[in-house]
């Protein structure tokens, strides 16, 4: 079971209103220019520009910086001339023209005066055929720019090999080729990448690497240069292909693995063709550290029968005393056959990391993550939902990412680098978020037209799906935007810094970048229509919807309801996921530490700071309105009394492609359910000095959200322990008025399955030991005795509930049962809720929640020396280990039954017609599986097929979430740090 937010709508606005928004900053921005334009006498004009193009094969994005180095300036318009056939579609804070190759930008009123040294940042999207090189020569005001002194600058980087499209034969040797300069400095290191990983660096021009020993598949590549200064620029992506050998070749699979120092860890080895008699493979250390060794499988015999069968080679670690983890090379010969080479590093438990079976057992689990021939990542280096394609839970499709797998990433390399000490990793996890799941300037253009004082348009919710598209409507009042102005102030933009929800990874529908239907990752989004839309009801749109696909609105008049449409971008962010970050930003930081490594990891968890900055938006109501509103009328709020103090559902940011009629918009969301609290994050936001985020009233608000959400679980706690649902500020989503009967919560009304009802959103027992998780983890950190009094009655309902068998089988708790309310909250005498039950429908083996359990458990009697607590967790994570191990980590079958939904019908109005980009036909007879027939492709498709026929059963999986397995590897490892005494 997964689940993911509701998302929020998209708010079109009148073409109209835009017409005339426009003219009036058309008049503003000619009176400005004409009144203002600089002469020579006026100001001594020195400037740097910095011209970056982010390229994708036919078409590109730049980013234009311009540095005004001289006097002040007032008004400011860009020069310079494309030298090949660049055509400019569109561009954001500025207005362009362009007459042939040559190109003009002008100011608007707020970006047009620049002080000295002050910067601005303006944009577009082009398109081109042959090749897209730079401009070179550029001008402000007539003046020649880049004659004054550049403040570091980034690095310029070019992958020159190898080419674009070029095949290698497996096991391959790829010699990548990079060119970097720096102008105002030196090059300090280039580091080449497969997708976000770095495979070599060379720290001297010229800058190459052999990446060697490289399996059949799809890479793309990248060189990274860093300066002097720490800048860094990333080149534009090669896309290359390594084909199967034809030639006869030992296979190894992974190439690289960790031991733990007295420790043991394997990798596979096959052939890459049958022979015709039987193949004996010898595999030694042919260089590096003596430490590490062939412990068995160093003969391995192959036959013509058994020649694709992986068999395993042991590499072990012997114990010494220094605290420094060395690798070394194994090569793996046959007579006849092409070597393999593996590189084995050692994890060296001198860090102070702990050792024992629990950490070999988290980094056998991260070397099968790692693998590349387990299919946990793409070639970009984006970690899936889930190896398996065939997959409908809340993402629609395995292939597809979102960021509660980018969160889960994060923690994967933290915990790696407090085991090895190697951090470069964690680093390399988020530059691959920020690159793929944050949207870059790029991806939220107009964002400098947002205002404040009137973030959206109102747009009701609906329980009932037909009540879709959802009208705008003006004539409700919202509120004001109390932090939009504070963050633009503490870091210089008007982007928005979080991750958007959802990525097609793959490209599998085919949307693309804006409708361009090739660059992958796409961003997307599914859920748009109320509480009852299911995964199974829902229509995948382009999270940038130019009108390339769908209908003639593209996909917006799905959702809401308007006179006219403009093609516009939006995204929605899962506020648990980014608050997971901010967590285990933590965990790296006080890991990092305790090492002397803080300072490889510093600007990284300066971002998790940030992240938390803008999270602020999930504890707002979706339209500004005061906290306690019980219909459209209530009063807008005019600060932070429109604030809850919760992570609310999600919160949403969007606006127009058109940069010459601009508008943005951003609401937060209503509905507050308490599987999405993280009062660890809070507390980490608002009291660890590198984590506290820039805005200057976030580290208050953070505070006070930490004591709000330990009162929301208080509140919610039922008489056997459990945590119930939560709490809306709007019933049913357009502020309805609520049943007289339910209690509230500062004003919010009870609700026992906040946000959706297709299945409920509280039944699922996973919700508890995630959010319960995050409590355990502040009460370990900090001793919070609020958190105490929840946890222990907590963990008594649960492990009450939990069944451990002697052969280590066991069973935790599924699907619950809800009944009664809490009583209305007192914070200064809250109530025992003595009519609010829970009873367990039924039970699980699931692998996932059984870790994040497990780890609820152990933090809590890490802290409490509450050994039933701890044996609980052991006997759970050694039960997963014995009993449901497999070759890509740790899996239970999973009988889908709800498959029989993959042919419903999913809601569209009549009359509504559209393509998806496959061209299957959207239109009110459309189903699941119409608008997706790319599944009746997928190799599992026959089983569910014949479920759906009535001919066969429903279908059992043994999956791979991405999240599930991070989570058990991630308890293996802490138990090992907590509890190394009990090994």
């Amino acid at each position: 079971m997964y689940r993911a937010p509701l998302k929020a709508g998209a708010l079109p606005r009148p073409r109209a209103r835009r017409r005339v928004a426009l003219a009036a900053v058309a008049a503003l921005a000619a009176g400005t220019l004409t009144a203002l334009a600089p002469t020579a006498a006026q100001a001594a004009v020195a400037c740097t520009v910095d011209y970056q193009a982010n390229d994708w094969g036919t078409g590109f994005t730049a980013t234009v910086k311009i540095t005004n180095n001289g006097d002040p300036i007032n008004g400011w318009t860009l020069g310079f001339a494309f030298p090949g056939n660049q055509r400019i579609s569109h561009g954001w804070s500025a207005t362009w023209t362009q007459s042939g190759a040559n190109v003009t930008a002008r100011s608007y009123d707020w970006n047009g005066n620049l002080a000295t040294g002050q910067s601005t940042s303006i944009g577009f999207n082009a398109s081109y055929s042959g090749t897209n090189a730079k401009p070179t020569a550029f001008t402000i005001n007539g003046t020649a720019c880049n004659g004054g002194d550049p403040v570091n600058q980034a690095p310029t980087v070019s992958l020159d090999s190898p080419d674009a499209g070029a095949t290698f034969t497996a096991p391959a040797t790829v010699s990548m080729e990079a060119t970097a300069s720096d102008s105002d400095g030196s090059v300090t290191k280039v580091e080449f990448l497969n997708g976000s990983t770095v495979v070599g660096t060379d720290t001297s021009a010229p800058y190459t690497f052999d990446w060697t020993n490289v399996a059949a598949g799809s890479y793309s590549l990248s060189a990274r240069a860093t300066d002097n200064l720490g800048a860094t620029k990333t080149s534009d992506p090669v896309g290359i292909t390594v084909s199967a050998s034809s030639e006869p070749a030992v296979v190894v699979s992974p190439a690289t693995i960790t031991v733990a120092e007295g420790g043991e860890a394997t990798f596979g080895v096959k052939l890459s063709r049958q022979p015709s008699g039987n193949v004996t493979v010898t595999t030694a250390r042919t260089s590096g550290d003596t430490d590490l060794s062939v412990e068995g499988g160093g003969s391995l015999t192959f036959t013509s029968s058994n020649w694709n069968t992986a068999q395993n080679v042991t590499i072990g670690a012997a114990e010494d005393a220094d605290e420094t983890g060395g690798s070394a090379e194994f090569t793996a010969t046959a007579t006849g056959h092409t070597p393999a080479k593996v590189t084995a590093t050692e994890a060296d438990n001198d860090l102070g990391t702990g050792d024992g079976e629990y950490t070999q057992r988290f980094l056998t689990m991260y070397n099968k993550l790692k693998d590349p021939a387990n299919g946990y990542f793409s070639p970009q280096g984006v970690p899936y939902h889930s190896i398996e394609t065939l997959m409908v839970e809340a993402p629609d499709h395995g292939h597809e990412t979102t960021s509660e797998a980018y969160s889960y990433y994060l923690w994967l390399e933290a915990v790696y680098g407090r085991v090895t000490g190697d951090w470069s990793k964690f680093n390399d996890a988020w530059a691959s978020m920020e690159r793929y799941i944050i949207p870059a300037t790029a991806d939220q253009p107009t964002n400098s037209f947002y205002n404040p004082s009137k973030p959206a348009t109102y747009a009701g919710e609906w329980d009932d799906i037909k009540q879709y598209p959802s009208k705008l409507d003006t004539s409700v009042t919202v509120g004001v935007d109390p932090i939009a102005n504070e963050l633009k102030t503490a870091y210089g933009t008007s982007d928005i810094y979080g991750m958007h929800w959802l990525l097609d990874v793959d490209n599998t529908y085919g949307f693309g970048r804006c409708g361009d239907g090739t660059t992958k990752p796409a961003y997307i989004n599914t859920y748009q229509r109320g509480p009852e839309e299911s995964v199974f009801e829902t229509v995948p749109q382009p999270s940038c919807d130019t009108f390339a696909h769908g209908g003639r609105n593209g996909f917006l008049d799905l959702f809401t309801g308007d006179s006219s449409y403009a093609k516009q971008w939006k995204y929605t962010n899962a506020p648990d996921a980014d608050a997971r970050a901010v967590q285990v930003a933590y965990w790296a930081h006080t890991w990092a530490t305790e090492q002397g490594k803080a300072s490889q990891i510093s600007t990284t968890v300066s971002k998790a700071a940030k992240m938390g900055d803008y999270l602020r938006y999930a504890m707002y109501d979706k339209y500004f309105k005061k906290q306690g509103c019980t219909s459209t009328s209530c009063p807008a709020g005019t600060g932070k009394d429109s604030a809850s103090y919760l992570l609310s559902w999600y919160y949403a940011w969007g606006g127009a492609l058109d940069s010459s009629a601009g508008w943005a918009w951003r609401i937060g969301s209503s509905h507050n359910h308490s599987g999405y609290q993280n009062p660890m994050a809070a507390w980490v936001l608002s009291n660890v000095d590198a984590l506290k985020p820039k805005g200057t009233t976030a580290v208050q608000d953070w505070s006070t959200s930490l004591k709000r959400q330990l009162e929301f679980y208080r509140w919610l706690q039922s008489a056997e322990g459990a945590i119930a649902g939560g709490a809306t500020n709007s019933w049913q989503g357009h502020y309805a008025t609520p049943p007289s009967n339910l209690p509230t919560f500062y004003g919010m009304t009870y609700d026992w399955q906040p946000v959706y009802h297709d299945p409920p959103s509280n039944q699922w027992f996973g919700f508890q030991a995630w959010t319960m998780e995050r409590v355990a983890e502040l009460y370990y950190a900090t001793g919070n005795t609020d958190a105490k009094v929840v946890l222990d009655k907590w963990v008594k309902w649960a492990t009450d509930n939990t069944t451990i068998n002697a052969d280590g089988t066991y069973r935790i708790p599924s699907t619950l049962v809800w009944s009664g309310q809490p009583d209305t909250w007192n914070p200064a005498n809250p109530g025992a809720n003595a009519n609010l039950h829970v009873t367990i429908r039924d039970y699980t083996t699931d692998v996932g929640v059984a870790g994040s359990y497990a780890k609820v458990l152990m933090y809590y009697a890490a802290r409490s020396g509450d050994t039933e607590a701890r044996d609980i967790a052991k006997a759970l994570l050694d039960g997963m280990w014995e009993n449901h191990q497999d070759a890509k980590g740790v899996s239970v079958p999973e009988t889908k039954a709800d498959y029989n939904r993959l042919d419903d019908p999913i809601y569209i109005p009549a009359g509504w017609t559209g393509k998806m980009p496959n061209g299957d036909t959207i239109d009110s007879n459309s189903t699941f599986i119409s608008i997706r027939s790319f599944y009746k492709r997928d190799p599992d498709w026959p089983k569910v097929q014949s479920y759906l026929d009535g001919t066969g059963p429903a279908p059992t999986f043994n999956y791979h979430r991405f999240w599930a397995q991070v989570d058990v590897a991630v308890a293996l490892a802490e138990y090992g740090r907590l509890f190394p005494s009990s090994e």
